[in-house]
């Protein structure tokens, strides 16, 4: 025992434990699974009102101006409203309105496809092999633990390259040029995306590095949509040909 400067006693361990307690108590790791669990809790509940949304939307017959009001909105939400309130209790609110919102803004994009042949049967695809992939690369983040940090340069470059390429083949297709195979590269490119923000977010919990699982949740959605509509498209225009 020694003594501090208060002169009071401070135990020194001896390095015998009593029975039945635990050697160490990694906090970090509980921590960790926490923001995990509520990740995924408010991620399942967003994705599940995302799509009651966007079963109003076919329902009501919304037009693409419709789509594209909610998509600019939700864009706002989330690069000025959600890094402000992802620390309070209004965050939960403002996640549930970006999701709401493209989830409102799908309603025509899956009708147009519902519309094609074989339609119901891509769009079920589309979404099963998002679930598969989400699950599959999750799992493999959350068994492995292994730390995907060396990603982040590479994934931001991408987001800016990728962001750049849909500026300029939107303002080509409304000068009337319009190459699906450019398209078709684009969707590809932003499936692969967003499979790797999802094993670099899911790292990122894991590892402690993420422990806002407000902002978790958002971006792991937005990479799920992503996923979710790049492969409609591809299927979409495979099913065309």
């Amino acid at each position: 025992m020694s003594w501090n400067n208060e002169l009071r006693p401070v135990p020194v361990s001896s390095g015998a434990q009593p029975r039945g307690t635990p050697l160490v108590r990694d906090t970090g790791t509980d921590a960790a699974n926490k923001v995990l669990r509520n990740t995924y809790l408010l991620l399942s509940m967003t994705l599940l009102f995302s799509a009651l949304m966007a079963g109003v939307s076919m329902a009501v017959g919304v037009g693409y101006g419709i789509s594209l009001l909610c998509s600019l909105v939700s864009l706002g939400l989330l690069w000025f409203v959600v890094p402000r309130t992802a620390n309070s209790s209004a965050g939960i609110w403002v996640v549930f309105a970006v999701t709401g919102l493209l989830g409102f803004g799908l309603g025509p994009i899956i009708n147009r496809y519902l519309g094609m042949a074989n339609g119901a049967q891509n769009v079920m695809l589309a979404l099963g092999m998002t679930g598969a992939i989400f699950v599959g690369l999750s799992a493999y983040a959350v068994k492995t633990r292994r730390d995907f940090s060396f990603m982040r340069a590479f994934l931001f470059s991408g987001m800016i390259l990728l962001l750049v390429a849909s500026l300029v083949m939107l303002g080509a297709s409304l000068f009337g040029f319009y190459l699906q195979p450019l398209h078709l590269a684009l969707s590809a490119l932003f499936a692969l995306f967003a499979c790797g923000i999802i094993l670099y977010q899911t790292g990122e919990i894991v590892n402690g590095g993420e422990t806002n699982y407000i902002l978790a949740t958002t971006t792991l959605y937005v990479s799920i949509y992503n996923l979710f509509t790049s492969l409609l498209h591809i299927l979409g225009v495979a099913n065309d040909d």
